[in-house]
């Protein structure tokens, strides 16, 4: 573990010109105002990692509401059984166990649909809708006057706005739609907390905050069972309703108290806002003075590592980055394998309805699985490869999830047990990568590759509603295709560069010439 620089000699030995240690780069003179993670750091990332409560709900929101009830016969006759398909059956012959408005399938009568992706719409318009809003917004975190603050906050608004329009759909097109336009606005929210909580802190706590991050979307993803067991006889509606008022309410209450990157600001030419976010963020003994702030020349930098940042255009992050080979090899390489992630991720955690277990446990107990994933990550993070804790947990969780589509409903123990494997080492696996992606690209385009690696991701979980709804066929289709992706799809990371304990760069031409030097290899 690399540890943040500290003066050579003590303070109380120096005249006061010559206690400001001597800065050549950005990424140095952060790194020694914010050496160690203080109360106020600490403040900035728990009000931060807040709103990933309320994207996790709105992710797995379908699951419940978008739910295949379930039936009974209502009169003892040889024409209906439990076996039946209600589809043959005459509608007096049966009738749902629960109120008809409590899902879309029994409120809007499409039980009987007849395929697999109008019942799987609604959960892939939310990933499309996710995906392009990526791609879409993606660099104004890093191009625009926006910054990461006002990106994340925008986003997490309007996403709440849109979740609680859901409750005036009245048919399943309109539903899809506005599903779409949620996930349109809910896809930088991830990205914006990931990368303004790596730039808040050194490079000693990177890992650790992103992890803190993580924890709060697992309590989201906990938190949603409770609330849908409550709601469990009343319309689907009203789970709209207590998931985006409270998001809403809490963007309003907080966003006051968060504060904007220091990195970004620098980088845009903010001096005086960045050092003031500095000199409230940094602990005491960390603190440079305002003269030692301001004697941090850009100038003194290597040539080609000179943190000047241009006034750009929305997508000249992009456009930069694209025309270097090495950087575009490495994107795609990470998309791939975030593509693979995705799907499995993403997949066993809406899927749990075809399994012959509890719905609402099934859920929390993934998502309790959440925060010993994020634990064992914290450690991986510190003491192992990169590289080598994404292969190894991807080959982990392909195995699981292909053995639990081979043993098929008959031992139901076992196959929870395996479910919940796969679902575990996808969450390690997933974890450090959105670590690892934040670490292979510099400041100017962090935000834009960031988000691009969660729309892979995203490409992947827009697959997996239509697998799942086939897979209530034949479980091979859902579990079995998820176990194949994630097992093939995790060997590209062998052709990524390593990045535990590299430092973070702010421009593509530093990264460039760290790489060149044989920084990164």
């Amino acid at each position: 573990m690399e540890h943040s620089a500290t003066p050579l000699i003590p303070d109380n030995q120096l005249g006061l010109d010559d206690q400001i240690s001597p800065v050549v780069s950005l990424d140095e003179m952060i790194e020694q105002n914010l050496a160690s993670l203080g109360l106020p750091q600490f403040i900035q990332v728990i009000l931060i990692s807040l709103l990933l409560i309320f994207e996790s709900q709105q992710t797995f929101i379908s699951v419940y509401t978008d739910e295949e009830p379930t039936w009974h016969c209502i009169s003892d006759t040889t024409t209906c059984s439990s076996s039946s398909d209600i589809c043959t059956l005459s509608k007096s012959a049966w009738a749902w166990d629960r109120p008809s408005d409590t899902t879309i399938i029994s409120d809007w009568n499409l039980e009987c649909a007849g395929s697999s992706i109008l019942s799987g719409l609604p959960s892939s318009c939310f990933f499309i809708g996710c995906l392009l809003g990526g791609l879409a917004l993606s660099t104004l975190g890093d191009s625009s006057s926006l910054g990461r603050k006002k990106l994340l906050f925008l986003s997490c608004f309007a996403m709440s706005i849109t979740a609680l329009a859901t409750i005036f759909a009245n048919n399943i097109w309109i539903y899809s739609t506005l599903r779409f336009v949620a996930g349109f606005f809910r896809a930088p929210i991830m990205t914006s907390v990931i990368v303004l909580l790596s730039e808040m802190v050194s490079k000693r706590w990177r890992g650790q905050v992103v992890i803190i991050g993580f924890t709060f979307f697992s309590f989201g993803l906990v938190s949603l069972p409770a609330v849908a067991y409550l709601n469990r006889g009343s319309s689907w509606k009203m789970l709209y309703v207590w998931t985006s008022i409270p998001s809403i309410v809490c963007c309003i209450i907080i966003y006051p108290f968060v504060s904007e990157s220091p990195r970004w600001l620098f980088i845009h030419g903010h001096e005086a806002e960045a050092m003031a976010i500095l000199k409230r963020l940094a602990s005491p003994p960390n603190y440079q003075s305002d003269h030692g702030l301001e004697s941090c020349c850009l100038s003194n930098m290597p040539p080609k590592a000179k943190n000047v940042v241009p006034k750009l255009d929305l997508y000249s992050s992009l456009k930069d980055l694209f025309n270097r080979k090495w950087a575009l090899r490495r994107l795609l390489t990470i998309m791939a394998l975030a593509f693979g992630i995705g799907v499995v991720y993403f997949g066993l955690l809406l899927g749990v309805g075809n399994l012959s277990f509890n719905i609402y446990l099934s859920l929390a107990f993934n998502g309790l699985l959440d925060i010993p994933a994020y634990l064992l990550t914290f450690i991986l993070i510190e003491r192992w490869s990169r590289k080598s804790s994404i292969l190894t947990f991807c080959i982990l969780s392909g195995t699981g999830s292909a053995i639990c589509a081979a043993i098929g409903d008959e031992q139901e123990v076992l196959q929870i047990g395996l479910e919940l494997a796969s679902f575990f080492s996808a969450c390690v696996a997933f974890n450090v990568l959105l670590v690892f992606g934040t670490e292979l690209f510099p400041t100017c385009v962090r935000n834009s590759t960031t988000s691009l690696v969660r729309q892979a991701i995203n490409l992947g979980a827009a697959f997996s509603p239509v697998l799942i709804s086939a897979g209530r066929q034949n479980e091979f289709l859902s579990f079995g295709v998820f176990g194949l992706v994630v097992f093939c799809f995790g060997f590209f990371v062998v052709f990524l560069p390593e990045t535990r304990g590299v430092t973070l760069c702010d421009t593509l031409d530093e990264q460039e010439y760290l790489k060149t030097g044989g920084e990164l290899r």
